[in-house]
């Protein structure tokens, strides 16, 4: 069953990092088998606290988005966005 990544950007701190972040976590795609399915595009917010940014990646799998998450590629890049912003961070399993 599939699942997805979900990044919701709260609050950025320091757009270098992000950028920095954007970079090394495109490299971290590697031979993962997943799809940008959501990436930034406009959003509109109707309920809850507003948001700056929402990605949605699907995984064949959780185990599979799991093993993305914990790749040291992702990890290394993963330093990056913690220094450079607050986010929420989840996988989601499909339907």
């Amino acid at each position: 069953m599939s699942a997805f990544v979900i990044a919701i950007r709260e609050k950025t701190h320091d757009a270098a990092e992000l950028a920095a972040y954007r970079a090394a976590a495109r490299d971290a795609r590697g031979d993962h088998k997943l799809q940008v399915r959501v990436a930034n595009g406009q959003q509109r917010v109707l309920e809850g606290a507003p948001v700056e940014g929402v990605v949605i990646l699907e995984f064949p799998s959780m185990d599979e988005a799991q093993a993305w998450y914990d790749s040291p590629a992702y990890q290394s890049a993963r330093e990056h966005r913690l220094k450079g912003g607050d986010y929420r961070f989840l996988i989601v399993e499909g339907v």
